[in-house]
C-alpha cells in the first residue's frame, strides 16, 4: 500500500494504522515519489494527498489507473471542494476524504477500495 503526502504527521497517523490491520505500508511525500513508487512495486492501494509539494496528486491518481493492473487510489485532501471531488473521481479515483476524517471511516473507505475486511 502506498501513502503519498506532504504532512509526516499524517503519514505516521495513517502507517500506524494500516500496518495495525496488516499492510505493508511504503510512504512518500512526492507527487515523483508516489509514481516512481507505482511504476515499481506491486501495489493492492494508493493512497494520495490532492496537493503535494511538486504537483496534483491527481498525477499519481492518474498513475495507479494506467499500471498494468490497475492499482484503486483515494484521494485526501485538507481544501475539499465539490469540483475538487469530482475531479478526483473524473481522474479515477475510487474515494475521496475531506481532512478531518474520522478513522472509522478512513478504514472503512480503505476497506472497500481493497476489497476485503479489516478488522477493528
Amino acid at each position: 500500500m502506498l501513502v503519498v503526502d506532504d504532512e509526516a504527521d499524517l503519514v505516521a497517523s495513517y502507517e500506524r494504522l494500516l500496518r495495525r490491520h496488516g499492510y505493508r505500508v511504503i510512504a512518500e511525500d512526492s507527487r515523483q515519489g508516489g509514481i516512481a513508487v507505482i511504476e515499481r512495486e506491486p501495489l493492492v492501494l494508493v493512497i494520495s494527498d490532492l496537493r503535494l509539494p511538486d504537483g496534483d496528486g491527481l498525477d499519481v491518481v492518474r498513475a495507479a489507473r494506467r499500471a498494468p493492473t490497475p492499482i484503486p487510489a483515494i484521494v485526501v485532501t485538507g481544501f475539499g471542494t465539490a469540483a475538487s471531488r469530482q475531479a478526483a473521481l473524473a481522474a479515477g479515483a475510487c474515494a475521496y476524504l475531506a481532512k478531518p476524517f474520522a478513522t472509522a471511516n478512513f478504514t472503512a473507505v480503505v476497506q472497500q477500495a481493497v476489497g476485503r475486511s479489516v478488522p477493528e
